[in-house]
């Protein structure tokens, strides 16, 4: 039972119900300055339409992802209680949403894409991050990780929400990372980022101790 646990009337096997099928790091640009590209990708069982509205529908976004408040739609902002705040740059139902992600005095770009495919729909994010000397500080110090292990666990608790009957799953999914059995995914999820970091040519060493501060900032172990 260590990896199961109840959603409303239905229940979710969190060894099978995980994170992302795709991590990727890389290298963009924007308005001439280099930034960190971190990438997931993960398939859902339901329509594109469905994933748009559990994605940008606030009602629904609070049952897995949190309290989301604001103008959620093109050019409104938004804010998420405890985290980031922002502006809705695009908005293209039901397939692209891009935004600014504004935490900590500092400003990043989120875009989420959704396609149809066999299996359901591909939903892919893109966080680009920017090299100013805070930000890179912070990459210096827990590499992708920091961002990827994050989204991964919003993708957790969306998959765990599109598997239940409709309701909140945060609790449910909060509960899971703080035990053994979430612990242990969290750290692999780190470590994944790390060997997506050494393929975008980070050296390995480096690539893996980033990786295990991140691992360590997650689990509360650090």
């Amino acid at each position: 039972m260590a990896n199961i646990l109840a959603y409303g009337m239905r229940t979710v096997d969190f060894g099978k119900a995980i994170g992302a099928d795709t991590r990727e790091v890389g290298k963009g640009q924007r308005e001439g300055h280099p930034t960190h590209v971190v990438r997931v990708k993960r398939t859902y069982s339901t329509t594109q339409v469905d994933l748009w509205s559990a994605v940008t529908q606030e009602q629904r976004l609070k049952r897995w992802f949190g309290g989301v408040s604001g103008d959620l739609r093109l050019g409104g902002r938004f804010s998420i209680e405890g985290n980031a705040d922002g502006e809705i740059r695009v908005c293209e139902p039901p397939s692209t949403l891009s935004l600014t992600w504004e935490f900590a005095g500092n400003t990043s770009w989120v875009t989420v894409t959704m396609e149809s495919v066999e299996e359901g729909t591909l939903l892919t994010l893109e966080h680009e991050l920017p090299t100013d000397r805070e930000s890179e500080a912070h990459w210096d110090q827990y590499g992708p990780g920091a961002t990827g292990v994050g989204w991964e666990l919003a993708l957790l608790g969306m998959d765990g929400y599109l598997r239940s009957d409709g309701r909140s799953v945060i609790e449910a999914g909060q509960a899971w990372a703080e035990g053994e059995a979430g612990k242990n995914r969290l750290r692999s999820w780190a470590k994944a980022w790390g060997e997506a970091h050494v393929k975008d040519g980070a050296p390995n060493q480096v690539a893996m101790e980033t990786a295990q501060r991140a691992a360590d900032f997650y689990t509360g172990e650090g």
